[in-house]
């Protein structure tokens, strides 16, 4: 049950990574600010999430 539980969650974070990337990629902001927010998301991926949710650059995707 546990580890059925983390895969899910690991989707989960994943689907919310591969969101905020296209996000940023979307958004206004210059192509050195784009390369740092997804190297955030990419190498800490929790922190950098909330990080990116907080103060990060918004582009136009919506689900």
């Amino acid at each position: 049950m546990g580890s059925m539980f983390n895969s899910l969650l690991g989707l989960v974070v994943l689907a919310l990574c591969i969101w905020a990337i296209l996000n940023v990629i979307k958004s206004n902001v210059d192509s050195g600010k784009k390369v740092l927010w997804i190297l955030l998301i990419v190498l800490l991926p929790v922190i950098g999430l909330i990080i990116w949710a907080l103060m990060g650059p918004r582009g136009t995707i919506r689900f």
